[in-house]
């Protein structure tokens, strides 16, 4: 059986960008491939310093995966800082890395145009996002669009390696959905918790329905016709059917259909769409002791595998072996 690996970033509250540019990949996965998910914590250093809120989001995102689906005993759930051989593993390979690569990196360019400030970790972030992929020798990734190209220097920087030392990595693959790989966000843009724009499928019904109603619309008068293809129907499209979205579209189209109407409705879809496990969700976060063993029991299983991989590694590049000489 396939290896599948990805991870979610902790710097802020999960949102249906994570779930459908992601999770829900990781779940129809879990009958079809060995799969390894995992919170990583290390990388969310780049962008958030408060030490309090990196450990809340952590094991909020534990609990998210558990809600939504993610079944500990088919898949293996961790988090990043409890393998410390990814760390390990990084720096070896940043010995290999080509400093242009990382320089073409859209992710760093556009952070950096957006004012975020520039740091070596920031910088440094795919040779991570490489390590903790080719400690698993992991065969498919399922991670969003904007990731691609991280996953593509991710396969460069495995056949470099392994050109230089012999067949030491697994050379991955990418596993996106193209037509739900980059959810738009409130305003319209892709939804991102660094752009402000996100919906949050755990958020109390009074802040989701906030969240909802601030979706950016035009000034349309009630009674005109609207653009069928607004950004309500975007995001209505993840959660009904092809019927139920058509329908939407008519209304828009005929006129006398407000846009408050349609984030009504759309509302409604997405409580309705996550009713089971944000059910499900209020139940683990009264139960951390099964929620630390699922922890337990992954950390593990990965470092088991992480700890047999580094020392192949090492021995590889020369690091260790019975004789130095």
């Amino acid at each position: 059986m396939k290896r599948s690996l990805s991870g979610i970033q902790p710097s802020g509250v999960l949102h249906l960008g994570n779930y459908f540019g992601a999770i829900k990949q990781f779940i129809d996965n879990q009958d079809k491939t060995d799969g390894f998910y995992f919170i990583v914590n290390y990388h969310a250093l780049t962008s958030l310093s408060d030490a309090e809120a990196l450990r809340k989001n952590t094991y909020d995102v534990v609990l998210d995966f558990l809600a939504l689906g993610l079944d500990p005993e088919k898949s293996t759930i961790y988090i990043q800082s409890d393998i410390p051989e990814c760390t390990e593993l990084a720096w070896i390979l940043s010995n290999v890395t080509p400093m242009g690569l990382l320089e073409r990196a859209h992710s760093y360019k556009d952070k950096l145009a957006k004012g975020i400030a520039a740091n070596v970790g920031l910088f440094t972030y795919p040779v991570l996002m490489a390590a903790d992929i080719l400690l698993y020798d992991a065969n498919i990734v399922p991670v969003g669009k904007d990731q691609k190209q991280h996953l593509e220097i991710t396969r460069d920087i495995a056949t470099k390696f392994n050109l230089q030392y012999g067949e030491t990595f697994v050379v991955p693959e990418p596993q996106i959905i193209e037509n739900l790989a980059t959810v738009p966000g409130t305003d319209g843009q892709k939804m991102s918790k660094s752009y402000g724009n996100t919906i949050e499928m755990f958020a109390s019904k009074k802040e989701l329905k906030k969240q909802v109603m601030s979706i950016v619309t035009d000034s349309t008068p009630l009674e005109d016709p609207k653009d069928p293809d607004n950004n309500i129907t975007l995001i209505y499209k993840l959660f009904a059917s092809e019927e139920k979205v058509e329908e939407m579209r008519q209304k828009f189209t005929a006129g006398g259909y407000g846009y408050g109407h349609a984030k009504k409705e759309l509302l409604e879809a997405i409580l309705e769409y996550f009713s089971e496990a944000r059910a499900k969700r209020e139940e683990l976060a009264k139960n951390p002791e099964y929620v630390e063993a699922v922890l337990k029991k992954g950390r593990e299983k990965a470092r088991s595998i992480a700890r047999a991989k580094i020392d192949l590694v090492k021995k590889t590049v020369g690091l260790s072996g019975n004789n130095y000489r």
